[in-house]
């Protein structure tokens, strides 16, 4: 494939061929374009790739209801939603991820670690990033306790007295401007700020709230999506993503270029609502 970065673009082609090697392109350009779109979506743009990951039943359900549950993504009080095969693919996307994204509703409910445990070496660690308005995040949680500079908490508001607790704990505390609607930070202000640390790839594994404030901001690139086969029902459980949702069919979010993917008896869709070459 050709570099997608425009300021080099063609320049490699031309001094083979000028040194009078044969060069040709667009073989096993697919494969090719796969393993590079995170690097090509950040070279064009200086932000990182994104990727909305979720686990849910057939009927679209990532959580019964919170009375009854955890609103997590994959796992339940009562059970996980998709089996071992899944959730061990899971860690093979965090691998292949620089950061990964949830709310603090999320960590506050679950305790979850956030870690990389496909077992392989990485060329920089997992960058664990918490969306948290007014930093409600707990010292007691398991993510502040093991943080080592891999943990990003990006607020609205920052109370002096626990963001000093936070950063003497190992976490990074950023505060962005909130999104116009809502006191959580705005998404285009996180992308931008994460393209500023260098992070190419970013895979949100958020609840209903967070999954939302991604899809309405226009800022997801690609899904990744695991299927149960259950079926959840009721109006209380929780929905893959929650607030207004789009006004018409017309206007909701369109996924190309779909594969699909089988985990046992569960399976999963990965499909692109950008082009990371040309969007």
């Amino acid at each position: 494939m050709q570099d997608p970065n425009p300021l080099v673009s063609g320049q490699g082609f031309a001094k083979l061929r000028s040194a009078g090697i044969n060069v040709s392109s667009g073989i096993l350009e697919e494969p090719a374009k796969a393993l590079n779109e995170a690097f090509a979506k950040y070279i064009r743009h200086h932000i990182p790739l994104v990727t909305l990951k979720a686990a849910m039943t057939l009927d679209g359900k990532i959580a019964p209801p919170p009375s009854q549950s955890h609103p997590t993504a994959h796992s339940t009080r009562t059970g996980w939603i998709t089996g071992e095969s899944a959730r061990a693919h899971v860690q093979e996307l965090r691998h292949q991820h620089d950061a990964i994204l949830v709310g603090v509703g999320t960590v506050l409910a679950d305790d979850p670690l956030l870690t990389d445990r496909s077992g392989r070496p990485r060329r920089r660690p997992l960058l664990r990033v918490i969306l948290d308005s007014h930093l409600r995040l707990t010292v007691e949680s398991r993510i502040a306790k093991t943080a080592q500079d891999d943990v990003l908490v990006l607020c609205s508001f920052a109370e002096e007295k626990k963001k000093a607790q936070l950063l003497k704990l190992g976490l990074r505390v950023h505060q962005l401007p909130a999104a116009t609607s809502d006191t959580h930070p705005d998404m285009a202000a996180v992308l931008h700020f994460l393209g500023q640390m260098e992070i190419t790839s970013l895979m949100i594994e958020g609840g209903a709230t967070v999954n939302w404030a991604a899809l309405s901001a226009g800022i997801v690139d690609k899904v990744f999506l695991y299927y149960a086969p259950r079926i959840l029902a009721g109006t209380a459980s929780v929905p893959l993503a929650g607030g207004a949702g789009f006004a018409s069919i017309s206007d909701a979010a369109y996924v190309k270029s779909t594969r699909l993917y089988q985990f046992g008896g569960d399976f999963a869709i990965e499909g692109y609502l950008k082009d990371p070459y040309t969007d």
